[in-house]
């Protein structure tokens, strides 16, 4: 980004301050939250209804912010918009519910925490960031962990198929694509402007894929289906709508790997949320979280 073009958002990425960290506590802890919010929507629905049914709420809630803004919207640069709209929600919201058909929502948590470690490496091979040896050793590191997690998942008890684990890693690139677009594209726009866009953009068609479904039948008949369709609804409009506003605004203020620093918190949240629900946390969670986290702070440094 030109330092002359925004010369504050410059500054504020040399130096986080207070606000920023106070901020990346918040979005880790609700972030953290949203693996057991999707477990229980698919104790109803199936993933790719889950998936529609985040994307739709997501859209109709910061629809009335895109109209209200339509004017401001600069369309010249709509790619970018619909890239971050496919990256940074479409296609994660159907690999994390795809993925936790078949492994623990604490498993997709400490998996997840390897997004900053993806946006280092595609910022390094794609937006021209710099490249140091010790961040590089800090990726490899991370997907060590994310190794052990999927290979030896299975024999160390974890239930389910721990190869849909590469679905999170999925993922956990689009997310790092996301921010490095909205970094380097989309830092001078306006965070509610860039969510409403690229949110309505992804939604809308989901809204008419969810109703070519049986979704209306299992709604109508289905025990718990409005419990679970509540659950989705906090999903989408506080682990969607809200935490992306504040995410999209933090990556401006701050930088993409900064911002990617959540995964810090998220993993250590989701594990505590598995704890609860009864899920198995074994040594090799702790491994595989260990070796990412590490990896993590190595990128960071």
């Amino acid at each position: 980004m030109n330092a002359s073009r925004t010369p504050s958002a410059t500054l504020t990425s040399q130096a986080p301050d207070w606000r920023s960290w106070a901020i990346l506590i918040v979005l880790s802890l609700i972030w953290g939250s949203s693996y057991i919010l999707i477990k229980r929507g698919l104790e109803v629905y199936s993933s790719t209804q889950v998936a529609c049914l985040r994307l739709s709420i997501s859209a109709l809630a910061f629809a009335p912010f895109l109209l209200y803004r339509l004017r401001r919207v600069d369309w010249s640069r709509w790619r970018f918009l619909l890239l971050v709209g496919l990256t940074g929600t479409a296609i994660p919201a159907f690999m994390f519910s795809i993925a936790q058909t078949e492994i623990s929502s604490s498993m997709a948590g400490v998996l997840n925490s390897l997004t900053p470690l993806f946006t280092l490496l595609l910022g390094m091979l794609l937006f021209s960031a710099p490249a140091a040896w010790a961040k590089v050793a800090g990726v490899l590191i991370g997907l060590a962990g994310a190794a052990l997690l999927i290979v030896l998942g299975r024999s160390a008890g974890i239930s389910g198929n721990p190869w849909y684990g590469l679905l999170v890693l999925v993922g956990c690139i689009c997310y790092a694509i996301s921010s490095n677009t909205v970094g380097k594209y989309l830092k001078d726009m306006s965070s509610l402007t860039i969510s409403a866009a690229s949110f309505c953009m992804v939604g809308l068609p989901a809204i008419a894929y969810l109703f070519t479904t049986d979704f209306a039948a299992t709604l109508s008949h289905a025990p718990q289906a409005w419990a679970a369709l509540g659950y989705i609804a906090l999903l989408s409009l506080f682990g969607t709508v809200l935490a992306s506003i504040i995410f999209f605004q933090l990556v401006q203020w701050t930088t993409p790997v900064f911002a990617s620093m959540i995964s810090y918190i998220v993993p250590i949240v989701a594990l505590g949320w598995g704890a609860a629900d009864g899920e198995a946390i074994t040594l090799v969670h702790l491994g595989g979280m260990a070796l990412i986290l590490s990896g993590v702070y190595l990128v960071k440094r």
